[in-house]
C-alpha cells in the first residue's frame, strides 16, 4: 500500500473543498487498484458529489437544517454550535474508496471528491491518500 498525507486549507468557514486533482495526481501512473481517501479529524467528511453548480452550497444548506449551528448540543467547547461540527461525521463519513482504473479515479462525470469541513474553529485539515495496489 502507498499512502500520503495532504494539507488542505479550509478557512474560517463551513466549506466544501475539492481535492480530486490532489486524489487524482496521487494515483497517477498507479494503475489499476482502490483509492482510499480519510479525513482524520472529528469534525469533518468526505463527500462524493457534483460541485460548481450549487450542489456544494446545497450540502452546507441540509446539513446546517438537519444539524443546526446553536447551543442546543452538549459538547460545548470552541464556537457557538461547535457541537454539531461533531456530530457531521455521522452524516459525512471521514472517507471514501474508490476504484482506480489506469492510474486514474473512476468517477462518474459530474463527481467530484470533496472535503466537507463545517468547523471554523480550524482552518487547515489533513487528509491521507491510500492506494492499494489490484
Amino acid at each position: 500500500m502507498h499512502t500520503e498525507v495532504i494539507t488542505v486549507k479550509t478557512g474560517g468557514r463551513a466549506t466544501v473543498r475539492d481535492i480530486t486533482s490532489e486524489a487524482a495526481a496521487f494515483v497517477d501512473g498507479q494503475g489499476d487498484g482502490l483509492l482510499h481517501v480519510f479525513v482524520p479529524h472529528a469534525t469533518a467528511g468526505v463527500a462524493i458529489i457534483e460541485t460548481g453548480a450549487g450542489s456544494d452550497d446545497d450540502l452546507l444548506t441540509a446539513l446546517d437544517s438537519v444539524l443546526p449551528t446553536d447551543d442546543r448540543w452538549r459538547h460545548r467547547h470552541g464556537a457557538k454550535g461547535h457541537g454539531r461540527d461533531h456530530v457531521v461525521p455521522a452524516f459525512v463519513a471521514p472517507y471514501a474508496s474508490l476504484p482506480v482504473v489506469g492510474g486514474r479515479v473512476a468517477l462518474g462525470t459530474w463527481q467530484s471528491i470533496c472535503l466537507v469541513d463545517t468547523n471554523a474553529d480550524n482552518p487547515s485539515r489533513q487528509v491521507r491518500f491510500s492506494f492499494l495496489p489490484g
